[in-house]
């Protein structure tokens, strides 16, 4: 059976002003909308049908993601497993679980752009190749390594014209947080995948979507704001008010040199399927915690009151660790394979695995079928600060977890990724 492709698209800009997620400040609702926010819909189709699915979001919980994966695989007529949900991890998007509306607005928009997907299906070609990008900086002391690929998933129809068969879609999947845009901005954006959408798409004249990598710590070398944020301190951070389009400029340099001088190559048979793993975190002692609390009120103004009332909740209870089941998903298209897993990975889960693998088409990815926590590096968890501990003060109601995954647990999604790669 050929690869068969259909290709839709919805806006999921919010019509009012709403909450939005990502930076911590006591006021967070939207003052407009400076671009809008798109949901991207593929669906393919070969010894099965399967969904990838891109929303300009920070991302859901793994609970609202799952119930709209079930809602477009029964649409489909796959399972679960067979539909995989990107996200941009824009920080200037809504927060999808205000219990707001929004949420229902996005799953609401995602199934129309199904339809449009589904009764467009075609036969195509697809192939793959590697560029390179200097848009990301690791952010942690620890570490220089950056993934600077930009993964091209090129898919033409079959019928040819004059200058060769018809492109139908550019995916592309690189890694730099979304984060272009800092705390004071208030205005609704995809941030600069927007940016990279609309530049790219002029030159390529087909629909572009975009996958965000394992971007835990890296961040945009690029960034727009009066104030000079942790995590744009120092001289390899360009501060600029064309921030934005100046990113999407860094890639579309790349990626025209990549198709230049590389010839694209055959990506098809598709294949999708999904392992689960369990790990797990301690709950700190409460000396500790309040130590925590008080270096994160100190270095970021973080108010830990809630996550220590939690982590006494939890002694109480006599509980000390937390255990969470963790979804591995694989979407492989010939050589090009997104391995996604709900959390902000760093950088070097998926430099490890692709050179483990000795595969530069596999791409280990965070912010695949929701958003939960940083996951730290052995390196990074001795690092501590921000990513390893203070996030966790505002955000662990989301994630159902008070402390980060033990110092190990890196090392063994690694090892799990690696192993169930080509199954």
């Amino acid at each position: 059976m050929e690869l068969r492709f259909g290709y839709g698209e919805a806006d999921v800009t919010p019509d009012c002003p709403a909450p939005l997620v990502g930076f911590y400040r006591e006021d967070n609702y939207s003052k407009g909308v400076l671009s809008p926010l798109l949901a991207q819909v593929s669906v393919w189709e070969e010894d099965i049908r399967a969904a990838l699915i891109t929303i300009d979001s920070i991302g859901f919980t793994k609970e609202l993601s799952n119930i709209l994966r079930d809602q477009v695989a029964k649409r489909i007529g796959a399972l679960r497993e067979n539909v995989m949900l990107c996200f941009s991890h824009t920080h200037a998007a809504p927060d999808g679980d205000a219990g707001d509306g929004y949420y229902e607005l996005v799953c609401k928009q995602v199934m129309t752009a199904l339809e449009t997907a589904v009764e467009g299906m075609e036969e195509v070609k697809a192939g793959c190749v590697n560029a390179r990008t200097s848009i990301g900086v690791n952010r942690r002391s620890v570490s220089d390594r950056v993934d600077d690929r930009v993964g091209i998933l090129e898919v033409r129809g079959l019928r040819e014209g004059g200058s060769g068969a018809e492109r139908k879609l550019m995916l592309l999947r690189l890694t730099a947080h979304g984060n272009v845009l800092k705390a004071d901005n208030l205005m609704i954006s995809p941030d600069y995948f927007g940016n990279v959408r609309e530049t790219l798409q002029k030159k390529c004249g087909c629909p572009v979507m975009l996958i965000q990598g394992a971007a835990g710590n890296i961040a945009p070398k690029y960034f727009c704001s009066k104030n000079t944020p942790v995590d744009a301190r120092g001289p390899r951070f360009v501060r600029s008010e064309n921030a934005l389009q100046l990113m999407a400029e860094e890639v579309l340099r790349s990626v025209e040199e990549a198709l230049e001088e590389h010839v694209i190559t055959a990506a098809n048979n598709l294949h999708a399927y999904s392992r689960m793993i369990t790990l797990r975190a301690q709950v700190p002692a409460l000396e500790r915690a309040n130590a925590i609390a008080k270096e994160a009120m100190l270095e970021c103004g973080i108010d830990g009151t809630q996550w220590l009332e939690q982590v006494q909740k939890l002694h109480a209870q006599g509980i000390t660790m937390q255990e969470e089941q963790a979804e591995v998903q694989y979407f492989r298209i010939g050589a090009f394979c997104l391995c996604g897993m709900a959390y902000e990975l760093m950088t070097e889960f998926a430099l490890d695995a692709a050179e483990r693998l000795k595969d530069e088409f596999f791409y280990l990815n965070g912010y695949a079928n929701g958003c939960l926590s940083y996951f730290p590096t052995k390196e990074e968890f001795d690092l501590g600060g921000y990513e390893v501990y203070w996030s966790l003060l505002i955000y662990f109601k989301y994630f159902g977890r008070v402390f980060p995954f033990e110092r190990g647990e890196a090392d063994r999604v690694v090892e799990f990724v690696v192993k169930h790669a080509h199954e």
